[in-house]
């Protein structure tokens, strides 16, 4: 897998769950902030306003993305000026993946499609860590088509579930992130200066030692081998990625191995013996310790209390007229 599909592999836990919301003016919805998860709006079709807690308000148009990647509070409606109405429940508490709305008054309709997840604990990539707390990412005429499809499929399948559309929502919810971080990233991997990690993206030795390992973590690599590997000098590879990503090549990979051991350690049967050898360790007593170390908690224990299933973000009611998420 490369950076990006292990980010979204390793960010979420549980099934992530969506909403296609039909709103009509006038309307005002608060969203509060929710850590330990992400989520994202989509507008389908109509106009509306973003209202974050902190900045001016932003219009947003048919085919806008916005992104909250750390579940910042924030407010969406069909006027700056329209009072809002805070959430009155859990937004984590409902487990449907999908589901369609109504809410508001009888004006003009805007359409949006409101996704979200849950973050694994200890599991959030640094890549998501340096993304700002909104990430708007405008419809612009051609660009990021790839993305647009996807929103497409997504709100089609949603409006209109068919069999199989279970496996068809969850599939294209991953690759709209996917998408998303995408075009950021790649938006910014030519104005970002020299460090970050779109730069660590973007930069060729950088990403290939990045993408070596995410694809064999269990491999004995050493800064020689992964500077060889990405075709250049040792010492001049690891002060290249160390600016780049922020640590040492030898920490970050130590760090990629805990992470991937964690989510084998919620996600599977296998033992604490079979996950230290998959993520390259020697001996299940060396592992214990840079688990601990890493995590806070023995493999067993962080097993035992990871097990419970986790909440999912909430889909509005499906009842028209209803407040979405009560």
């Amino acid at each position: 897998m490369d950076v990006l599909s292990d980010v979204v592999a390793l960010m979420r836990t549980g099934r992530p769950t969506s909403a296609r919301i039909s709103w009509r003016a006038p309307w005002g919805h608060r969203f509060p902030r929710l850590p330990g998860a992400a989520c994202y709006q989509v507008v389908l079709r109509g106009s509306c306003w973003l209202i974050p807690d902190e900045g001016d308000p932003i219009p947003l148009s048919v085919g806008d993305v916005v992104f909250f990647p750390h579940g910042d509070a924030y407010a969406l409606a069909d006027d700056p000026a329209t009072p809002l109405v805070p959430l009155g429940c859990d937004p984590l508490g409902e487990p449907r993946l999908f589901a369609s709305a109504g809410f508001g008054g009888t004006g003009a309709e805007t359409v949006t499609l409101c996704c979200g997840y849950r973050l694994a604990r200890g599991g959030t990539h640094p890549i998501l860590a340096s993304l700002p707390s909104v990430i708007h990412l405008p419809a612009t005429l051609g660009r990021h088509p790839e993305l647009r499809a996807a929103v497409d499929l997504l709100s089609g399948e949603i409006a209109d579930p068919r069999p199989g559309a279970d496996t068809v929502v969850s599939s294209l919810l991953d690759t709209l992130q996917l998408y998303i971080l995408r075009a950021w990233f790649g938006d910014r991997g030519d104005v970002c200066g020299h460090t970050g990690w779109a730069a660590a993206l973007a930069d060729p030795v950088v990403s290939r030692a990045l993408d070596a390992i995410h694809r064999d973590p269990s491999h004995r690599w050493t800064v020689e081998s992964l500077g060889a590997h990405a075709g250049l000098s040792r010492a001049g590879f690891a002060r290249r990625f160390t600016t780049l990503v922020g640590r040492p090549p030898l920490a970050y990979l130590t760090w990629w191995r805990l992470s991937v051991a964690a989510r084998l350690l919620r996600e599977s049967d296998a033992s604490v013996a079979t996950v230290a050898e998959r993520v390259g360790y020697g001996s299940e007593f060396a592992f214990g310790n840079a688990f601990k170390r890493e995590h806070g908690l023995s493999p067993g224990r962080y097993r035992r209390e990871s097990c419970p299933a986790p909440e999912t973000f909430a889909s509005p009611a499906v009842r028209v007229g209803a407040h979405p998420l009560s």
